[in-house]
């Protein structure tokens, strides 16, 4: 039986097929710049956007809270001169003036060093209360205190009465003072050679004093006077019954 012949393809149908359908590019060149023009009109080229910045809007809570300040602010001025203007009418009907106090006799009945070392003292004090005011009544409270010092070692204390002191009244008092300073032997000696060494004795006299101001039906809140007043003594010793106030000043001012 005789050999069938073979069949071999085409050398130029092979090439045919492997033709590319699309033109080539070749090695040395680059490509276009523009690309497909087709394909640009089917997909436009992507162009970024500038965000847009808007300002923020004021927040509320920090209006708010200027409005409250402003408010408040306005409401305080507004009182200060309600109170001012208060304070001013009250002035001019009533024309008030600071009470005078006035310390005019001193006695001592005892100042004393026990045995332990500690000084006894027993003062009575006279004290002159003026009101020079025509329409404004003062109400002495309880609670007060009134101190007798030599330099700033307190030698007695005391208390002022309660009493009510009427328009241009004057009132006298006599005020008991005791104390006990302990550790008090350095203290006695200095006293004696003072009073020796230069014939006086200089002292402070303290007094706080709650009272709530009368202004004609109106009786005002509390308030703390406060007097100070500086004695200069002959001398300190309790056999002499001539104990003379060679100098005496006081100043006066008030506390709310």
């Amino acid at each position: 039986m005789a050999d069938q012949p073979k069949i071999h393809p085409v050398q130029e149908d092979i090439e045919a097929q492997q033709k590319p359908t699309a033109p080539l590019v070749p090695r040395d060149t680059s490509k276009s710049d523009h690309g497909d023009p087709a394909a640009a009109e089917r997909y436009p080229p992507f162009q970024r956007t500038i965000p847009v910045m808007h300002s923020k809007p004021p927040k509320r809570k920090r209006s708010c809270l200027c409005k409250c300040m402003c408010w408040t602010i306005s409401l305080l001025l507004i009182l200060i001169i309600i109170i001012a203007a208060t304070v001013g009418i009250l002035w001019l009907a009533f024309k008030p003036k600071l009470p005078k106090f006035s310390v005019d006799r001193m006695q001592v009945s005892q100042l004393n060093l026990s045995d332990n070392s500690s000084l006894e003292a027993t003062f009575n004090v006279t004290i002159t209360a003026r009101n020079p005011n025509e329409k404004i009544g003062i109400y002495y409270e309880g609670g007060s205190r009134i101190n007798v010092y030599y330099t700033d070692t307190k030698l007695c204390e005391g208390s002022l009465p309660k009493f009510y002191q009427g328009h241009k009244n004057t009132t006298v008092l006599n005020i008991p003072l005791t104390g006990q300073t302990e550790n008090a032997t350095a203290l006695a000696n200095t006293l004696q050679e003072r009073q020796q060494r230069t014939g006086n004795v200089p002292l402070n006299l303290r007094v706080k004093q709650p009272v709530r101001i009368k202004l004609g039906k109106l009786k005002l809140m509390k308030v703390n006077f406060r007097v100070r007043c500086r004695l200069v003594v002959n001398s300190l010793n309790p056999d002499n019954n001539s104990i003379r106030i060679q100098d005496s000043s006081c100043k006066f001012r008030f506390r709310l």
